[in-house]
């Protein structure tokens, strides 16, 4: 039986901003537009961390079962270190999709009907993002799917269900944080890719190859501040989220610089404490 630290592990905290920062990049769309709800925006911000969770658990599952965490660099895997049982992790995970659902059932109840399908939507790719007999993360989609599930949903479905509209600004502030999502799966998977080549584990870092992996991630990590220019147009403010660049520096120079295996994984963390600068800034802009 996995210990509670064990378990913290295994829910990958670093990854968890992830999940956090569109809610609240979205929360400051909604605020600019002066109609930010906080309950909803609360809630909206449970349902993605509590998703993100179980989404980490049913990677962890379904990647164990299959054996390609045995010989993995990186954090604890529960099932692949064998601390923890395949069906225990199994049902923490459908127990974490459960408690998402119904979170998002209260928001759909008090906005719109059709939110129920956007949320179906978002378990079915956690699920089969490595679950199911041809999970899509191992066919080079798992970038696709995080920046539409953790920047353009997560960020306009967080505006929506506090205005009830979808202004112009939503979508523009989706794209920057869909990019920096993206690259921490990036990061991680450029770290993986000699352990995911053995394993069959076709994901696009393993596609790319290693120097147009580490170029991927440059891009990903330098777009976002371009966005923020064309937001400034509309939202001067928007621009205090520049104060974020020197962040991107140390990651970008180990990428860069040819670091693999072990010396990647600070690369999780600066691109996390990135991340979370970015999007708090640019929240606080466009709120302003």
């Amino acid at each position: 039986m996995a210990t509670l630290s064990q378990w913290v592990a295994g829910s990958r905290p670093r990854t968890l901003p992830t999940s956090l920062v569109p809610v609240v990049v979205g929360t400051g769309v909604a605020a600019g537009a002066g109609g930010a709800v906080w309950w909803r925006a609360a809630l909206a911000a449970f349902v993605a961390l509590i998703l993100q969770i179980g989404v980490n658990y049913s990677n962890d599952y379904s990647d164990g079962v299959r054996g390609t965490d045995e010989d993995r660099v990186g954090p604890l895997r529960l099932v692949g270190s064998g601390v923890a049982r395949p069906r225990q992790v199994l049902a923490a995970a459908l127990a974490c999709f459960l408690l998402a659902a119904v979170a998002g059932l209260v928001l759909a109840a008090v906005t719109t009907w059709w939110l129920l399908l956007v949320g179906a939507f978002a378990i079915l790719a956690a699920w089969f993002y490595t679950g199911g007999k041809n999970p899509y993360g191992y066919r080079a989609f798992g970038e696709i799917s995080v920046f539409v599930f953790f920047g353009l949903v997560a960020v306009v479905g967080t505006v929506y269900v506090q205005l009830e509209a979808l202004p112009a600004e939503a979508w523009a502030a989706a794209i920057p944080i869909g990019l920096l999502a993206c690259a921490l799966l990036v990061a991680n998977n450029l770290r993986d890719i000699p352990t995911d080549r053995v394993s069959g584990k076709r994901t696009l870092a393993v596609v790319l190859g290693d120097r147009n992996t580490r170029i991927l991630y440059t891009i990903c990590t330098a777009m976002p501040f371009l966005f923020v220019l064309a937001l400034a147009a509309a939202h001067p403010w928007a621009l205090l989220a520049l104060l974020a660049a020197p962040l991107s520096v140390p990651p970008t120079q180990k990428i860069l610089g040819g670091a693999d295996g072990p010396a990647l994984i600070p690369v999780l963390g600066e691109t996390g404490r990135l991340q979370i600068a970015y999007g708090t800034l640019l929240a606080i802009g466009l709120a302003l």
